[in-house]
């Protein structure tokens, strides 16, 4: 990895150049942080999960047309993406009530919604990635109305599937969040899906206790972060030879700076 051009570090991921114009390699880390990188840690092997259960999500997604900047896993800990301008927006959908809408209209966790929620921040950590309505967005020009009609598109409809995903795995999707990319062909761009969909990412409840299994645990200092990772992973079927096997690998590797 030191030979290489390192684009960006951001809390959960590292940035390469890629081996061809146009692509880069994203590498994923154990940090973990929360409130907004007030609080850091890290979660054993999250970062090996994470690049499987993205690369599986975006791979299925992609077979239900959603375009993403997903192009292969390289390793256990990267993957060969599309170079995209990123929308400084993060969209989040809610299927259930908590983390921050719980706070701010104090609505009890775990209440269903009537129905899914799409809501929009702006992406600027040094503000707390604030809360913003469409015409905030369309008021300062992050994304076009078209790009807005084909983000909220996308949204539902990456909900819809994700939703019944993790339910025939005995998962409540509770709410997750998104963000998306332009790519470009000459003058002309297209939005597709970028970044991540994980984990850290994504609210995931037991169907029938609510364990959370999900960022949560180490955001509310419960314990067993890197079991419940490893238990999203388990069922959706990624390690069919044991998460802890290819753990160990990737652990070994890392001491000899593979």
């Amino acid at each position: 990895m030191s030979r290489r051009r390192q684009i960006y570090e951001g809390k959960a991921k590292i940035l390469y150049e890629g081996p061809e114009p146009g692509t880069i390699i994203q590498y994923f880390k154990d940090d973990a942080t929360a409130f907004n990188a007030e609080k850091k840690g890290t979660i054993n092997g999250k970062g090996v999960i994470n690049n499987r259960v993205s690369e599986h999500i975006f791979t299925r997604l992609e077979l239900i047309g959603i375009p993403s900047h997903f192009i292969r896993r390289l390793n256990m800990r990267e993957q060969l993406v599309k170079q995209v301008e990123i929308v400084p927006i993060e969209v989040v959908v809610r299927n259930i009530a908590a983390g921050s809408l719980t706070k701010r209209l104090g609505i009890e966790e775990g209440s269903p919604l009537p129905h899914s929620l799409i809501e929009y921040t702006y992406k600027d950590d040094s503000l707390g990635d604030p809360l913003v309505a469409e015409e905030h967005i369309a008021c300062f020009g992050w994304a076009s109305q078209e790009e807005m009609q084909d983000i909220s598109a996308m949204a539902i409809r990456i909900n819809d599937f994700m939703a019944g995903m993790f339910a025939g795995i005995g998962i409540k999707l509770v709410d997750f969040k998104l963000e998306f990319g332009r790519l470009f062909d000459g003058d002309f761009s297209r939005i597709i899906l970028a970044d991540e969909i994980s984990p850290d990412s994504c609210r995931l409840w037991d169907i029938e206790t609510n364990e959370k299994l999900d960022k949560d645990r180490f955001r509310r200092d419960l314990g067993g972060e890197a079991e419940a990772y490893q238990e999203v992973a388990r069922r959706l079927g990624l390690f069919p030879d044991g998460v802890s096997e290819v753990l160990d690998l990737d652990s070994e590797r890392k001491k000899r700076g593979k």
